[in-house]
């Protein structure tokens, strides 16, 4: 008998656990469908954020390339170069990549920097 009062016991106070103020707001981290993710609008937002971190890594790639080629000039001859054109003349690199669509390289000779902008 006590056992069957003590599991009558625990499964009530189980239940009224999880009892608790409702509310129609969404929790706090969650989407919502006012501006959030929905499962119907999913695809495009993976999509939008995927273009957006392939425009990322091709200009990481791209700055990364021009300025490891520019320090090795830099190493090499003492300086870096007037321009971009000059690292291909002097082959340190075999050709100039293009800038992404959009987008223009700018070289800061002084610092010896490239960066990808937008045009």
């Amino acid at each position: 008998m006590k056992k069957t009062a003590y599991c009558l016991a625990l499964a009530a106070s189980l239940l009224l656990a999880g009892c608790g103020e409702k509310s129609d707001k969404p929790a706090p981290g969650t989407n919502s469908t006012a501006g959030g993710t929905t499962p119907l609008n999913a695809p495009a937002d993976y999509l939008g954020a995927l273009g957006k971190a392939h425009q990322a890594a091709i200009k990481t790639v791209d700055t990364s390339s021009l300025n490891q080629a520019i320090q090795m000039f830099n190493v090499e001859k003492g300086r870096n170069p007037k321009d971009l054109d000059e690292l291909v003349t002097e082959k340190y690199l075999p050709k100039l990549p293009a800038a992404p669509y959009g987008m223009k390289l700018v070289y800061d000779a002084a610092a010896g920097k490239v960066k990808v902008v937008k045009q």
